[in-house]
């Protein structure tokens, strides 16, 4: 590596590379155990990650500096939050007793674990209430916050989505109901989230939340025979109230609260027969902004959340 290689790399990246191992045609991220082949489409995506890291790097970090700790796993380059705690200007902190901000971090579905023993006077702490991401919990929080969503399979009749507990899976599919559970599987209404202007498209609304306050929505839109997987045709970027109401803000708000999720994005989906919003996902580990996206608009949802994060994380949001 040259003098001009990110220090982050210097002095981390023979740790992080133990987070994957390597094969002959792909390979596995050990925490979750997915396999991702090697291909032109995912070499294109690792380009578009570096530019966007590279870039993200010039970003000048907020003043006076702050610093952070994660637990119990310190944040990897490619989560959102590396490069937004960053642009606002935490140091990252290796002892977690001297942190100004200790986040909890760990990229799992159920993640329950309680905060340091020992921490700095007056220390803000993040994401500690956020232990459950898992399909069910979000759908029930769904139901608090915006309405029911979820559907008993054996009574249901229609259609219905089955997926897996397990988040980031992507694995959902339409069934018809009624039918016999399957161990693992949630079952959720089917939300009718094609675009009016283009029905053989859906439209995923990825809200970023800091605070239990959306900051930014990327629209993720891809063909309908796709909708459950996470390839997007087209992604841009908007700001909160140019989606939604401010009512709808402050349902989402209603949510983030009912997972306990200081920082992270969920996914809502806006049903074209009545307009109602649902959150079908939620994660606290969010990576991103979305590779489809173009790189100003990366910089630019990467500055506004820092702006948030800086507000929310010193305790003036």
């Amino acid at each position: 590596m040259t003098d001009a290689t990110p220090r982050v790399f210097q002095t981390s990246g023979r740790v992080w590379l133990k987070d994957f191992e390597f094969g002959l045609t792909g390979l596995k991220v050990r925490k979750t155990g997915a396999h991702v082949p090697y291909s032109p489409s995912v070499l294109k995506q690792v380009y578009a990650w570096f530019a966007y890291f590279f870039s993200a790097q010039r970003i000048e970090p907020a003043t006076p500096s702050f610093t952070i700790a994660f637990s119990p796993e310190r944040a990897r380059p490619w989560y959102l939050i590396w490069a937004v705690s960053r642009a606002a200007g935490a140091k990252y902190e290796k002892d977690i007793s001297k942190a100004d901000v200790v986040m909890h971090f760990e990229d799992a579905t159920y993640s329950p674990n309680d905060p340091p023993g020992k921490l700095k006077p007056g220390a803000r702490l993040i994401n500690f209430n956020a232990r459950d991401v898992s399909k069910s919990n979000v759908s029930r929080a769904c139901g608090v916050a915006f309405g029911t969503l979820a559907v008993d399979p054996a009574k249901h009749v229609g259609p219905a989505v089955e997926k897996s507990e397990i988040n980031a899976a992507h694995d959902g599919r339409i069934v018809q109901c009624p039918t016999q559970p399957i161990p693992g599987r949630v079952y959720q209404r089917v939300i009718d989230n094609r675009m009016a202007s283009n029905p053989n498209w859906v439209e995923d609304l990825r809200t970023c939340t800091v605070g239990g306050k959306p900051v930014c929505v990327f629209l993720k839109r891809r063909e309908v025979t796709k909708r459950f997987l996470n390839t997007n045709t087209e992604v841009l970027l908007r700001a909160p109230d140019e989606v939604f109401t401010p009512e709808e803000m402050q349902q989402i708000g209603v949510f983030t609260r009912e997972i306990g999720l200081d920082w992270g994005g969920v996914d809502v989906l806006r049903d074209r027969a009545d307009g109602r919003l649902y959150i079908v996902d939620a994660n606290k580990t969010d990576m991103g902004p979305p590779i489809g996206l173009n790189l100003p608009d990366k910089l630019v949802a990467t500055r506004q959340l820092a702006k948030a994060f800086r507000a929310f994380a010193r305790g003036s949001a």
